[in-house]
């Protein structure tokens, strides 16, 4: 049987993308203060980051591998911690 080039590979769980994703939905969810600047208002730049480092760390979590270099690039582990460091960085700077 011959082999199709762009055949995708099994879809496989992965259980750290999935933890993260899980563990920011519930500390955003059951902690809205954190992401509150110090002003008081909200701090849309902060809930950006967190919620695109959610968002991918879901679709890579539950296996997910898009074919198109560029979607599987923008759902890579990468992008994840790409966008938790800016998080980090935003809450740092306020």
């Amino acid at each position: 049987m011959p082999r199709v080039a762009d055949a995708p590979a099994p879809s496989r769980l992965h259980p750290l993308s999935l933890l993260i994703a899980v563990a920011i939905m519930l500390v955003c969810t059951l902690y809205p203060p954190l992401m509150v600047a110090p002003d008081g208002k909200a701090d849309h730049g902060l809930a950006m980051a967190l919620f695109t480092a959610m968002s991918v760390a879901f679709v890579r979590g539950v296996g997910f591998v898009p074919r198109a270099r560029a979607w599987r690039w923008l759902f890579s582990g990468w992008t994840c911690f790409a966008s938790l460091a800016v998080a980090g960085w935003v809450k740092f700077l306020h």
